[in-house]
């Protein structure tokens, strides 16, 4: 099934549900009497609550969720997953939701009583599960990366502006005092222009190996049709696919680049205030059509910014054993670089960003230098991820309340997430420079375009 034949069918599902404003929010009223000063009038004060639904409440969607329910203007009133075990957990942590196994289910049901959705599948359920919340104007918070496909995205972005929604990708870190530290210094200057990022993981969500033959027994707490979704049936095997291993295989994940990369690449991308690219290439092992290269070494060319030089050169490489060494990434007195982080290259020097919790670093002719940041004004760091990490949560609430603005909405999101995907795709065409086209979103390399989309399953 087509994208546009999917929107289709949200546009007949939302038929007879009554559709709450874009800003989704949901207004209870609250009686206050004021004392005997105020001459004792009542006065009507509104309460503004958000209602939640999550859809996906395993692994991290049960962070997301704990997270998002930690607002104090947040109420939990429905649980979709796929996986009984997961729901009937999150169940026991807010008995008074509603618990569905299927997304579609729970909006045909509970259209009208739902203000805010939270994503947390796998990514090929991203677009399917957000474009319907949105198709019904609900705000929507979506776990990273944005979709699946390319084409996914770029309808994400569209229809969010169309509506007018509250959005937000799930990159908590972009929240975070060393990412906004970071950001602020390479905007202030502080490296001149930057010609060139490196960035790394040593994470290895790819798999060279065989595809599994034959299948197992489904498990009893698992609605396996629900779980594939929009994606190629295949049958279910232990241990490749459902709970943790998707990642890795073509047909849900993103591989490593889809996950560590987004986190990584955030900062720089926004710091630069980069577009997608013009060029990818990357240098992996040949395609195998069902997991992704255990290893990548992706190189991108992009237009010039006004904090870059003409063109900027982008390369990111995962996998075990990276970063290769490189004078680009050689830090003063030998010392080791963090296991993932991120290297801005300048004009005037270097900005040494690792991953993650940790300050950015001021490299300039071998030696790190000090660095006056009072000028910027940012609270201490808190070096505390369980505390940090609920802010970008609760900025989307606050955005839902009318009270703050989310920072990753899909206007945003969705171009990175593109760039991203665009380095997937190149994958499958090892050590091929892709010509990339943003106005006509194309390659000019024409069998490389099969990829930007797929068909639908329909389930």
């Amino acid at each position: 099934m087509k994208k546009r034949e999917f929107l289709k069918k949200v546009a007949v599902l939302s038929t007879g549900v009554t559709i709450l404003p874009s800003c989704g929010v949901s207004p209870s009223d609250e009686n206050q009497k004021t004392d005997d000063k105020n001459k004792g009038a009542d006065l009507d004060k509104e309460v503004k609550r958000i209602r939640t639904a999550h859809i996906g409440v395993g692994g991290m969607g049960a962070e997301d969720l704990k997270a998002i329910s930690s607002h104090e203007f947040v109420d939990v009133v429905a649980i979709c997953d796929v996986d009984f075990i997961a729901s009937m957990a999150a169940q026991k942590l807010h008995p008074k939701a509603q618990v569905y196994s299927d997304y579609r289910e729970m909006f045909k049901i509970m259209g009208n009583e739902i203000d805010a959705v939270i994503v947390s599948t796998p990514d090929h359920t991203h677009a399917p599960a957000s474009m319907m919340a949105m198709g019904l104007d609900k705000a929507v918070y979506c776990q990273k990366p944005l979709t699946h496909h390319v084409s996914e995205a770029r309808a994400m972005q569209k229809l969010a502006k169309e509506k007018n929604l509250v959005t937000q990708m799930g990159i908590q870190v972009h929240s975070f005092y060393d990412y906004k530290l970071a950001t602020l210094l390479i905007q202030d200057g502080i490296i001149g222009k930057v010609k060139t990022v490196r960035a790394w993981s040593p994470k290895n969500w790819g798999y060279d190996g065989q595809e599994p033959e034959g299948k197992d027994k489904t498990p009893d707490t698992l609605i396996w049709n629900l779980w594939l979704g929009t994606a190629p049936e295949r049958p279910f095997k232990k241990k490749f696919y459902h709970p943790g291993n998707w990642r890795k295989l073509m047909d849900y994940g993103c591989g490593t680049l889809g996950d560590m990369g987004v986190h990584i690449f955030d900062t720089p991308y926004n710091a630069l205030q980069l577009d997608v690219p013009k060029t990818i290439v990357n240098n992996c092992r040949e395609p195998n059509g069902f997991g992704f290269p255990e290893k990548n070494e992706v190189t991108y060319e992009f237009p010039g910014t006004k904090y870059t030089t003409e063109n900027l050169t982008w390369i990111w490489t995962d996998g075990e054993g990276v970063p290769a060494s490189h004078e680009d990434l050689k830090l003063p007195g030998d010392e080791v670089l963090h296991d993932q982080g991120a290297m801005f290259i300048g004009e005037k020097g270097r900005l040494y960003l690792p991953h993650f919790q940790l300050m950015p670093k001021l490299i300039v002719d071998g030696k790190y230098q000090e660095m006056d940041i009072s000028k910027f004004k940012l609270e201490e760091p808190v070096r505390d991820y369980e505390a940090e990490a609920p802010k970008h949560y609760h900025q989307f609430i606050d955005a839902c309340l009318g009270k703050d603005k989310c920072t990753a909405p899909f206007s945003y999101a969705s171009r990175l997430t593109e760039t991203i995907l665009l380095g997937v795709i190149a994958g499958r065409f090892p050590n091929q420079k892709l010509h990339w086209d943003s106005a006509t979103a194309k390659f000019k390399e024409t069998e490389a375009n099969q990829f930007l989309d797929s068909k639908y399953r329909v389930f």
